[in-house]
């Protein structure tokens, strides 16, 4: 019984830290005692294009649990969350949030592969970050989801071809596991010195990047291609053409040329049209998510309209 009233209390301590940022209307859902109530959003269908946000981009703060920010994202017009902070949580808590709200979670975000990576020099670093890796397929399946992002290394940890091969033999002990739960594990293509020259300029080709997820030969290695991050080195819309059917997710953020920064997704000057275009000719149909400087709901709807708005959708 006192776990019960300590979980009751938790939960309505929630309720009024976070009534605020979740106003009123479906996000706003009270715990009635023993039964919370349960508002579903639908899987969306018969959609091209499947808006998504990153769970990091929704206003958290202490008192304001999981559920209630993935039923913020979905007030503010998103289609689904990909969970950034799987580190955070338990395939139980993550399932149990998900089935609470029924806000499509459709992927989870490797944690620590920046500083726990596949390419380091180090076995223990490289064990530990498969346990992460692992950790966050269970999660994505936990949630419903259908794939992992993965940063795969860093530039400075060796050779390329050296650490390209470090990096491939610990991903393909996952695979097994991916596929056998049905997520796919998808390299997104960063800022970390790998498969592009980081010192030299634009028009630069993402053959790299192809032959290493070709290597693989599995249909359970792809990409998340991030749209804004190599708008500084090649035109996202031939590395769109390149990847082809390779990319399976993309994440979308602006970008400025003039002045060498990211921005909101209608600032800068990365060249949407020519994306629109790249997306039509390989045929693209799924997930597009967010990934730029979140908040409340106001932001979060601001985000999705300008997001909208760059891919030319409703």
């Amino acid at each position: 019984m006192s776990g019960e009233l300590t979980r009751r209390q938790v939960i309505a301590g929630g309720a009024a830290a976070s009534a605020a940022l979740l106003g009123s209307g479906p996000a706003a859902i009270a715990d009635n005692g023993d039964r919370a109530a349960r508002i579903k959003y639908p899987m969306p269908l018969n959609h091209r294009y499947l808006l998504s946000c990153k769970l990091s981009m929704i206003a958290k703060g202490e008192g304001i649990p999981l559920f209630r920010r993935l039923m913020l994202a979905s007030e503010a017009g998103f289609d689904g969350v990909d969970l950034d902070e799987a580190g955070d949580f338990t395939p139980e808590q993550v399932r149990e949030d998900v089935a609470r709200t029924g806000v499509f979670v459709h992927n989870a975000i490797n944690h620590d592969h920046w500083k726990l990576r596949l390419t380091s020099a180090n076995e223990g670093e490289r064990a530990q970050a498969l346990k992460n890796l692992e950790h966050c397929i269970r999660i994505s399946h936990a949630a419903g989801g259908s794939g992992v992002l993965l940063v795969i290394g860093k530039g400075s940890d060796g050779p390329e071809s050296v650490i390209a091969d470090r990096a491939r033999q610990e991903i393909r002990k996952a695979v097994p596991l991916a596929a056998a739960l049905g997520q796919r594990i998808l390299f997104e293509n960063v800022w970390n010195q790998m498969f592009y020259e980081h010192d030299k300029g634009p028009e630069q080709s993402a053959e790299r990047w192809c032959a290493f997820v070709d290597s693989f030969n599995s249909p359970w290695v792809g990409m998340y291609h991030d749209i804004g991050n190599h708008w500084k080195y090649a035109n996202p819309a031939d590395w769109i053409r390149q990847f082809g059917s390779r990319a399976v997710k993309f994440d979308v953020k602006g970008f400025s040329r003039a002045e060498n920064k990211f921005t909101d997704i209608d600032k800068g000057d990365l060249p949407w049209p020519d994306v629109r275009k790249a997306l039509d000719e390989v045929g693209f149909t799924g997930w597009l998510t967010a990934e730029v400087g979140g908040g409340g709901l106001d932001r979060l709807k601001l985000v999705r309209e300008q997001m909208a708005k760059a891919l030319g959708v409703a």
